[in-house]
C-alpha cells in the first residue's frame, strides 16, 4: 500500500537514472559480487557503476551502443554481464 513512508522509500527522483541502485540496494548486491582475481592488474572499474550500467540496459531495453557516456563502456558492461552470467553471480 502506498503510504507516505513507502513513497519516500521508493522515490527514485534523486538518482541520476531511475535504474541506478540506491545505497540500500547496493548494500544487498555488493556482497554477492566476486572480488577481483588474484594476480594481474587491479580492478580499475567501479563495480557499482558496472551494475548501474547493466541495470540501465535491462530496465530501458535500449541498444548497447546507446549507453550514456557517463556509464562504463559497453564492452566493459557486456564483459561483466557475460562473466557474471557464466559464473552464476546473476543467479
Amino acid at each position: 500500500m502506498w503510504t507516505i513512508e513507502n513513497r519516500a522509500r521508493y522515490d527514485r527522483s534523486k538518482l541520476r537514472y531511475p535504474s541506478d541502485l540506491t545505497d540500500e540496494e547496493w548494500a544487498h548486491v555488493a556482497p554477492l559480487i566476486p572480488s577481483a582475481k588474484s594476480g594481474g592488474n587491479k580492478r580499475s572499474v567501479d563495480v557499482r557503476e558496472v551494475m548501474n550500467g547493466i541495470m540501465y540496459i535491462l530496465s530501458t531495453g535500449s541498444q548497447w551502443r546507446a549507453i550514456p557516456k557517463d556509464l562504463p563502456p559497453r564492452s566493459t558492461l557486456f564483459d561483466y554481464l557475460d562473466l557474471w552470467s557464466y559464473d552464476g553471480t546473476l543467479d
